[in-house]
């Protein structure tokens, strides 16, 4: 057997050496510190877009001008199966490390372009054009981000507790998440309103491109977890064609789980302010809060699937999601009480947890290794742009119409699919290139492409 370059972390290894465990945990803080950095940056156009919509389109309603800027997010969502694609490949091909370094580098100048940008009231029409090639490079760097990195950290968790440290994925992007909001909370403790709309809505945009330096630092010291072998078909479609039938159930389930995860996070704080009639900044509070406890439960749902399986957490999320949706958000557009508002929507995110907890490793689990960054990527990008993404657009859509509980029952419709993909999902701990002793071409009826990684 040939022995593994210099700086290798093997992922096959069954050793419970001390040594390696504390190899293998750094490897997951500096992959997933990064994560967080990569995940700030994109959120603070969400949290921040309340205060600056007026500054780059015409005059209007607050609603006309969040819908607008909602469509500028969804477009950056749209870059994101691109993004999936060429970092994927790279991923596959180059390595996991080249990729996650070069995606940060990209967030860094996708941040700091928003950060400097002039106002319609400057440039006119030009402001939110710029805007949009902004978020089209964040939605490209994070289009990469999400798949190199879930390949990554996969692959270096410690056998057995895969689904625990694999879970620090979403910690570290929820954790961009509050930390955005965080920095919205404090910036509206110091600033006043007219402030924040006026120039303060850009300092968040200058302290993530300041994080994304940080962030760089530490992936380039990253240990390497791709094997070198066959770049010549690694990261190409032709193989990933293989894996198409895993790749389907990949789709299916992570569109519901995109779409449930963006309405009870980013579409929230402005659901309250527009629908319950909350202030901002008590929205702000309230999501603050929620996205902590979202944050820290996380690896409870992930080691709970080491000890249940990856399929039955997803039958949970999917079905317990599918039940949940119409009467919890009629709930809360009515609610005044912050207290019953926070308990609500953080009973959302428990459900919604059984899917994020594992949302990485379960993925990884369907693809062997030369293809598992791409297949990872992709199949993610592609749902969590055609659903997630557009969440908050077609939310306002239907609420500008006069519809807005449809939006509510479209989410069901969602979870309902996602919970038929699950149930027709091959179970990890038989058929998986991770752990599995089969593979999921065998569970899904289809001769394998590849031996088990």
């Amino acid at each position: 057997m040939s022995t593994p370059p210099a700086g290798h972390i093997s992922i096959d290894s069954n050793t419970h050496d001390a040594a390696d465990r504390r190899r293998r945990i750094m490897a997951i803080v500096g992959s997933s510190s990064g994560n967080l950095v990569e995940w700030y940056d994109f959120y603070c156009y969400a949290f921040f877009a309340l205060y600056f919509a007026p500054a780059f389109f015409p005059k209007g309603d607050s609603t006309s001008q969040l819908l607008q800027t909602a469509g500028i997010f969804a477009v950056g969502f749209f870059m994101r199966p691109v993004g999936g694609w060429l970092f994927g490949r790279i991923g596959d091909r180059v390595g996991r490390r080249t990729s996650m370094v070069i995606s940060v580098l990209m967030m860094c100048a996708g941040s700091l372009l928003i950060g400097v940008l002039p106002t319609y009231d400057t440039v006119g029409t030009l402001a939110p054009v710029l805007l949009l090639l902004a978020r089209m490079l964040q939605g490209l760097s994070v289009g990469g981000e999400y798949g190199t990195s879930a390949t990554y950290m996969s692959e270096v968790a410690i056998k057995g507790r895969r689904g625990f440290y694999a879970s620090f994925q979403y910690v570290t992007l929820i954790g961009g998440q509050l930390l955005a909001s965080l920095v919205l909370v404090a910036l509206q403790s110091f600033m006043t309103a007219p402030e924040l709309t006026a120039y303060g809505w850009r300092i968040p945009f200058f302290i993530g491109a300041g994080l994304a330096i940080v962030a760089l630092y530490l992936r380039r010291s990253l240990a390497e977890t791709k094997e070198a072998g066959d770049r010549e078909n690694a990261g190409t479609f032709s193989e990933l064609f293989k894996h198409w039938r895993a790749f389907c159930v990949v789709l299916a389930y992570t569109a519901g789980g995109s779409l449930s995860f963006y309405t009870f996070t980013t579409y929230m704080q402005k659901y309250l302010v527009n629908t319950a009639g909350m202030p901002k900044t008590l929205a702000s509070q309230i999501m603050t809060l929620v996205l902590l406890v979202y944050m820290l439960i996380q690896p409870l749902f992930g080691a709970l699937s080491d000890k249940i399986g990856r399929k039955t957490n997803m039958i949970l999320y999917s079905g317990l999601g599918t039940l949940m949706v119409v009467p919890l958000m009629s709930f809360l557009g009515t609610n005044k009480d912050p207290t019953l508002a926070f308990a609500m929507i953080t009973l959302g995110l428990a459900v919604v947890s059984f899917y994020t907890g594992i949302s990485g490793i379960v993925k990884a689990e369907l693809f062997p290794t030369n293809v598992r960054a791409l297949g990872v990527g992709l199949s993610y990008a592609l749902a969590n742009a055609t659903f997630g993404g557009t969440a908050e657009y077609v939310a306002l859509w239907f609420k500008d119409n006069g519809m807005e509980s449809t939006f509510f029952w479209y989410v069901t419709i969602l979870l309902a699919i996602a919970f038929v993909a699950s149930l027709i999902m091959p179970n990890p701990k038989v058929h998986g290139y991770l752990d599995g002793a089969g593979t999921v071409e065998e569970a899904l009826g289809k001769k394998p492409g590849y031996a088990p990684a």
